[in-house]
């Protein structure tokens, strides 16, 4: 480990379960939801997230990361990238060897994260009541390694999120997922209007949610 795993995080959990989402989803993994977040989604599941949390260093995040003995790990939040020592966590995880996933607001410049993590990126629609704290240029910095969801509410958080990935011209440079609020959009009719629309997206359901219905974290 680098001199600067003494260098400390604010932590709200650390936990081993199955991926919930993404092109990832299903995959068993160790998530670590630092403390924190900005933002104030009202759709938001993890609100427990935004104050409180303990204090850990890096190193012991990465030890403690390291005693689940599972490849791929996604550091999330919060928004990670609100604390500066994430991208630090991120390099000691991939130095060890890990998958790294980042789960992010998409309101924090990427290039925060480094180079080889996997982003996902969390395009805010207008149901989110946070759409405005978009950063339009992150979408000229995605690879092949990220994806981009938009959480969809209602058909107009739909209309918004096809304008973007047309706009953007996003199919084909990443990921692409459109994931339903639970309770309030109903996946068969989101599918309906990506049928109709051709779209080249994937409809990204909350497999945890599925798995574990009384515990939104997937445990």
């Amino acid at each position: 480990m680098s001199e600067r795993v003494h260098e400390k995080l604010r932590v709200t959990e650390i936990y081993s379960s199955v991926q919930g989402e993404s092109s990832w989803a299903g995959y068993p993994c160790v998530f670590v939801r630092l403390t924190g977040c900005p933002l104030r989604c009202v759709w938001c599941d993890t609100a427990y997230a935004f104050t409180g949390g303990e204090e850990w260093t890096v190193g012991d995040i990465v030890r403690k990361v390291k005693s689940y003995g599972l490849p791929l790990v996604e550091v999330t939040g919060g928004e990670p990238l609100a604390q500066k020592n994430s991208t630090l966590l991120m390099d000691e995880l991939l130095r060890e060897g890990f998958q790294v996933l980042l789960e992010t607001s998409g309101a924090f410049d990427l290039e925060a994260a480094p180079l080889g993590v996997h982003r996902i990126v969390d395009v805010k629609c207008p149901g989110s009541g946070e759409e405005k704290r978009n950063l339009w240029d992150n979408l000229s910095k995605l690879t092949g390694l990220d994806e981009v969801k938009f959480v969809i509410r209602d058909e107009a958080d739909y209309d918004y999120a096809r304008d973007v990935v047309g706009r953007y011209g996003l199919v084909g440079t990443c990921g692409l997922l459109f994931s339903p609020v639970q309770g309030e959009m109903d996946p068969a009719k989101l599918a309906e209007w990506m049928k109709r629309d051709k779209l080249q997206v994937r409809l990204n359901l909350q497999l945890h949610k599925v798995i574990w219905p009384e515990d939104t974290s997937g445990r």
